[in-house]
């Protein structure tokens, strides 16, 4: 599909038609919905406005498109993302996203409050699923299409397009009735000229975590990782694109770090001939005026493209993708146990329906190994599956136009 059109007020208009935003204005809080033509019969949609008015999927339609549209989302079984929509990810109304996490908005400055006797139930509270930092990463990669790709993207990704987007993602989700969007910094481009404005909109930003009323505010920061140095008090972490400013974090906190993401550290200096990026989502706190101190981490590897990778053995399959201009998704964890159950990449362009692409990795742990043989027995006849202690097969042909 080379350009999306849309089924309004009786006529057809294509995406990059100058006449949209006027239709869009006319329509916009009218009961008119339009109509995505990728298929016989279209697709619903609806309109929002943030700076210009957009067309955006009617809540779990996504998978109801063609594969080759711009607004086709796989199936919510198909990634981590299903076990969270419902529960931690709850669209209360068109557009407005409300996320249930795991980790706090704010850590109280004062006295912790006695603990007294024990009372008598008055009610039971039913637990529900929230999302973890690295879920939050997730899905704000997903919503702003940095594990999707088509040929168009290439050399169009790059930092600023990163702060731009990862920025809009948030706009509309809520957590903890707080707007994401405050709560959310990520670097711009770094330059040496505009290095102390940048550096005074990231202060005037990250202000928002100056104490109130007793309360500390956190807030996230999701940037790729650099290096980390020793200090006599710690550790300080160092973010690409934040030169001036580290963010500090306590020795054997950093050690967890270290222990658990070992893999993804690692995979930095893997001999893979694929460069990888390694991405931190920080929740942070200001103990002191302009100091950043680490209170929750999570790290994420991505290709270059800054596409979303569960390990360093999806790389050579979505650098091939690439290199051979092809469409595709990649679907994401979340918080699930384990990624194996998921495709690895779900192909876009070879036919009505997506194809999902397997890895099986001799390096994968018994669980995983044996998730991805369940994933296998049930994927039906269409799947692609490459075993990397073999040659990679032949890809799915391209369907015709």
């Amino acid at each position: 599909m080379d350009i999306q059109r849309f089924f309004i007020k009786g006529s057809v208009f294509g995406a990059d038609d100058p006449k949209l935003q006027g239709v869009f204005a006319q329509v916009h809080e009218t009961p008119e919905r339009p109509r995505c033509l990728c298929i016989p019969g279209g697709v619903e949609m609806y309109i929002a406005h943030h700076r210009q008015f957009v067309v955006k999927r009617m809540p779990e339609t996504g998978s109801q498109h063609h594969p080759g549209c711009p607004s086709y989302e796989p199936e919510l079984r198909q990634s981590g993302l299903g076990e969270l929509v419902g529960e931690a990810v709850l669209e209360s109304e068109l557009g407005s996203i409300e996320l249930r996490v795991d980790f706090p908005w704010t850590r109280s400055t004062g006295r912790g409050v006695p603990r007294g006797e024990p009372q008598d139930a008055s009610e039971v509270g039913v637990s529900r699923r929230r999302m973890s930092l690295r879920a939050l990463m997730h899905f704000l990669f997903e919503r702003a299409g940095f594990n999707r790709w088509s040929p168009a993207m290439e050399g169009r990704r790059n930092q600023g397009v990163l702060h731009k987007y990862l920025q809009e993602a948030a706009e509309s989700v809520a957590i903890k009735g707080v707007a994401l969007v405050e709560r959310l910094y990520v670097p711009e481009p770094f330059s040496e000229a505009g290095r102390a404005a940048a550096a005074q909109r990231r202060r005037e930003k990250l202000a928002v975590l100056r104490p109130r009323e007793g309360q500390s505010p956190l807030a996230v920061v999701i940037g790729e990782f650099k290096a980390s140095d020793v200090t006599p008090l710690g550790h300080r972490v160092w973010i690409k694109h934040m030169p001036d400013a580290p963010l500090l974090i306590a020795a054997k906190a950093w050690e967890r770090v270290e222990r658990v993401f070992a893999p993804l550290l690692e995979a930095r200096d893997a001999d893979t001939g694929h460069k990888v990026r390694l991405m931190m989502a920080a929740l942070i706190r200001a103990r002191r005026e302009h100091t950043y101190e680490i209170d929750v981490a999570s790290l994420m590897l991505t290709s270059e493209h800054w596409i979303p990778v569960e390990g360093i053995h999806e790389l050579p399959l979505v650098q091939a993708l690439v290199d051979q201009q092809r469409r595709f998704v990649k679907p994401l964890r979340y918080d699930a146990r384990n990624a194996a159950s998921f495709p690895n990449v779900l192909l876009l362009d070879a036919g009505a329906s997506p194809v999902p692409l397997h890895v099986v990795s001799a390096y994968l742990d018994p669980k995983e190994q044996a998730a991805k043989a369940l994933a296998l027995k049930s994927g039906g006849d269409t799947q692609w599956i490459w075993r990397t202690d073999e040659s990679m097969p032949e890809l799915p042909a391209r369907a015709r136009p």
